[in-house]
């Protein structure tokens, strides 16, 4: 049955739309997480990273959330950081990637993936994704590879996960390092494991947009100790502490202040506890617009193997203008005029940013791409990865309201958006003609 919302006139050409107040503001800070802030600001210890052991750890909040967090993944060791931009630095660096070593990455994220493989002079290669899942595609990953890969950086985008066995055996095959990118997919699974747990080491995010969120702040985790130590030493101006002696201000290596705060950590303890409730909203209200939304050719919502398990940081479709009959950018215009949030997703593949064409990420010598330890003849020209040029260009239709604190209510209003959009195609393609003739 179509709803009664169909039969009013589009908002685009002059109706009314189907919702006029904004969708409830994100994140929800509630009366948990102020409590824990104040038990912080009441201590008046908001760093404690300090001249001790203790102190080079990071404070109590921090040590509690490092080990909180590696608990509710399985894994031995957590290292706390004040973004996962800082974490996939440290990652790169303790997994041993640097000048002359390349980090194949995905071109179809967040610009963090690929810079923190500069951030330690080495050179991010990247490999296509699926179309589908918007995740690494694994041919494209194994044939991206060199004999100066160093490391592969899959990432789960929008709370999709990766082929992890795919990729995992791929990487073992040619003795690669893995660092899963999780930022947008805390608490998801692939084949009934949590991701995070399946590389050599995992970064997340709690960036105040994410599943989970501490404002700023992210979290690196892996069962290697030496790889947890190298990451403290990026995190802490690389420097080392020994059991049991005082701090000697002795740099082991180049190193950074990285380092997550005590009240960061205090609301990701808060947080924490909340990931799979949080979750579990999401999907409830994914299921709801899964089960609803109309069915039409060439608008493909998210899809869900039986396998795996889908935490919804944003609820990404594809779009096939030719099949649908209007281009993209008026389909999405159409829905935000019903006050509906929508998006095209990431607008180019990261190799299109300058930084890429221009090659210029340290002064003005192109390092580190010129640099003479580099003896690769890496390509960012256009058509490498076309799956994901094409996703940029025209196919990929993201709305970013499927979460908490949203209730099925709110959904209704997208499922009549849809509705309301979708029928008038014909108008609005007549409409289009019009205006070409």
């Amino acid at each position: 049955m179509k709803s009664t919302a169909i039969a009013s006139k589009l908002a685009l050409l002059g109706g009314k739309p189907v919702r006029s107040t904004p969708f409830p503001p994100y994140p929800t800070i509630g009366d948990e997480e102020k409590k824990a802030v104040m038990e912080v600001m009441d201590s008046g210890h908001l760093s404690s990273f300090s001249a001790s052991r203790q102190g080079f750890l990071g404070g109590e909040k921090v040590q509690a959330f490092e080990q909180a967090f590696a608990a509710y993944h399985g894994m031995t060791f957590g290292v706390a950081f004040n973004s996962a931009t800082s974490g996939l630095h440290a990652a790169v660096a303790a997994c041993g990637a640097g000048p002359g070593d390349e980090v194949i990455v995905p071109p179809y994220t967040f610009t963090a993936t690929a810079t923190a493989v500069l951030h330690h002079n080495a050179i991010p290669v990247f490999a296509d994704v699926d179309p589908v899942t918007f995740c690494m595609d694994p041919r494209a990953f194994e044939a991206a590879i060199t004999p100066r890969t160093k490391a592969v950086i899959p990432v789960h985008l929008l709370g999709h996960p990766a082929e992890m066995d795919q990729i995992m055996a791929i990487a073992r095959k040619h003795k690669l390092k893995v660092i899963e990118d999780c930022a947008q997919a805390p608490g998801a699974k692939y084949k009934g494991r949590l991701l995070g747990t399946m590389g050599d080491c995992a970064v997340f995010s709690f960036q105040e947009s994410k599943n989970m969120m501490t404002g700023e702040g992210g979290m690196l985790i892996t069962n290697d100790p030496d790889l947890a130590e190298s990451a403290r030493m990026v995190r802490n101006h690389g420097e080392t502490v020994v059991a049991g002696e005082v701090r000697k201000y002795l740099a082991q290596t180049i190193g950074w202040n990285y380092r997550m705060t005590e009240i960061e950590a205090a609301i990701g303890l808060v947080q924490l506890k909340k990931l799979d409730g949080l979750n579990d909203h999401r999907r409830l209200l994914a299921n709801y617009l899964l089960k609803r939304l109309p069915v039409i050719p060439g608008l493909r919502y998210p899809v869900e193997p039986a396998e795996m398990h889908h935490v919804y940081h944003v609820f990404g479709m594809t779009y096939d203008a030719k099949q649908v009959g209007i281009p993209r950018q008026q389909f999405i215009q159409a829905l935000v005029a019903e006050g509906i949030p929508a998006g095209s997703g990431y607008p180019r593949p990261l190799y299109h940013n300058p930084l890429f064409q221009e090659r210029m990420a340290y002064g003005k010598q192109g390092c580190p791409f010129t640099c003479h330890l580099y003896q690769g003849t890496v390509s960012y020209a256009k058509g490498i990865c076309p799956v994901a040029e094409d996703l940029c260009a025209d196919r990929a239709l993201w709305t970013f309201v499927v979460r908490p604190p949203a209730t099925t209510a709110d959904m209704d209003d997208i499922i009549h958006a849809f509705e309301k959009v979708v029928e008038a195609i014909p108008e609005l393609k007549e409409q289009n003609h019009e205006t070409t003739v």
